[in-house]
């Protein structure tokens, strides 16, 4: 797991390799990852959109841009937390994602920006 906190918000991530299967005669390795936002802040917060950064060892990086996280823009008042779940396929065993989410804190109105920390996407029979 890896967790990383911007702005008084924790980003927490846990990652899991779910298997490989063939589609149009090419291997897909699939991973899911598991992201807890926590709201250590005074003020209460809402994430709005996300950026995705995908490393992919047989591939160019793919960048992915969205409302939200899996249909939902949480709001997180101080103490509270979300988690979700979500996955990505690469063409080889090992890569790597981050990113970061947009936020608007209420107290202030300001839109700021909450690093995810890069997590590692790897297949446990490709590490030595």
């Amino acid at each position: 797991m890896v967790s990383q906190i911007t702005r008084g918000i924790k980003i927490s991530v846990l990652t899991s390799f779910e298997g490989t299967y063939f589609k149009n005669y090419k291997i897909h390795f699939a991973f899911s990852y598991e992201i807890t936002i926590e709201n250590h802040s005074k003020d209460s917060v809402q994430l709005t959109s996300r950026h995705w950064e995908i490393y992919d060892s047989l591939n160019d990086i793919e960048f992915v841009d969205g409302e939200g996280v899996i249909g939902k823009k949480p709001v997180l008042k101080p103490g509270e937390r979300h988690t979700y779940s979500s996955g990505c396929l690469l063409s080889s065993p090992y890569g790597a994602m981050m990113g970061h989410f947009n936020m608007i804190n209420f107290t202030s109105t300001k839109s700021f920006k909450v690093i995810v920390p890069t997590f590692r996407l790897c297949a446990p029979f490709a590490l030595n």
